[in-house]
Parts: structure tokens; C-alpha cells; sequence
């Protein structure tokens, strides 16, 4: 029994090893007692965010999020907190409706959500040249955005956080 113990323990070393020298995108602490990998969950102020404007799907922002150099952690695979304003009315709402995969971030690696500033099709809708985001649960310690347009804002909708930047578009229905 302690010799399936010490081999699986092994297995867990040299897979850690491996994913460090594969480029160290995304590095797990292994737990030899556990059998186990985790990360920390990323905190808003662990990243660093960069937000791209987009014409696909009707135009939407991606936002990117990496870790800063040092940090090691995981994104949730939920929607990201963001709002345009402080009015309830610019909080954005998920449009998707599962769970995706957690994003490991580390190094070069990198997480995108999509925001849908405007789901309606009317004229209606108020300009906004910001964007309040922060990870789910952190809220309280939110960074605020530039828009690299003005954005007509009504019923705005996010995708969860994502590996591949394709999954991140935010299709209205």
C-alpha cells in the first residue's frame, strides 16, 4: 500500500515538473496526501485587465485578464462583476447559462470574458466611456476601465471566463 502511495505521489511531482517545463502556463501545487491539484482563486487585484472593442456578434468588449508576474491562480468559469455605471440598470447579466471550466492563470496565460453593452435592438440605451469590473465575490475592490469607445449601454450581458478568446462572444439571442 505505501509503495501505491509513494508512486502516485511521484506521478503527481513529475506531472507538476512537466507542466513548469512545458512553459509554466498553467501550474498546479500538488498535494502528495491529497492526491489533489490546486490553485489559489484569482482576486481582482492579481491581474491585470485589457479591454478590445469587437464587431462580431453586433460588437461587444473582449476583456483579458492575466495574472501579474509572481501570481498563480484560477478563474472561476462564471461571469465576470461588471457594471457601466452604479445604476442596478448597467450591471451586467450572464449570457450563458452554465459553468465553464476554470482558467489557470499564470505567466503568458490568459482569460477572456465578452461584454454586450447593448442586448436590445431599440435606440434606447445611455453612453458610458467606463467599465467597473472586478472577479466575482471581490466587489468590493472593482477596477474601473476606459472603453476604447463610448458604449450605448441597455441590458448588458457577459460570458463566463474562458482559455480560448472564440468562446468569449457574447451572443444575443
Amino acid at each position: 500500500m505505501r509503495s501505491r502511495l509513494a508512486t502516485r505521489s511521484a506521478r503527481l511531482a513529475l506531472a507538476a515538473v512537466a507542466a513548469l517545463a512545458l512553459g509554466g502556463a498553467a501550474t498546479a501545487t500538488a498535494t502528495a496526501d491529497s492526491g489533489s491539484s490546486t490553485t489559489q482563486p484569482c482576486a481582482t487585484s492579481d491581474l491585470n485587465f485589457k479591454v478590445t472593442s469587437k464587431t462580431q456578434a453586433g460588437g461587444y468588449y473582449l476583456i483579458t485578464a492575466k495574472a501579474k508576474p509572481g501570481i498563480i491562480c484560477h478563474l472561476e468559469g462564471v461571469f465576470p462583476s461588471a457594471s457601466f455605471g452604479s445604476h442596478p440598470d448597467t450591471e451586467v447579466s450572464p449570457a450563458e447559462h452554465g459553468v465553464s471550466d476554470d482558467v489557470v492563470l499564470a505567466g503568458s496565460a490568459a482569460a477572456y470574458a465578452g461584454i454586450n453593452p447593448k442586448s436590445t435592438n431599440d435606440n434606447n440605451g445611455v453612453q458610458f466611456d467606463r467599465l467597473h469590473l472586478s472577479v466575482a465575490g471581490d466587489e468590493e475592490n472593482s477596477v474601473t476601465l476606459r472603453l476604447p469607445d463610448t458604449a450605448t449601454v441597455d441590458r448588458p450581458i457577459a460570458t463566463n471566463w474562458h482559455a480560448d478568446p472564440a468562446d468569449a462572444v457574447p451572443f444575443t439571442g
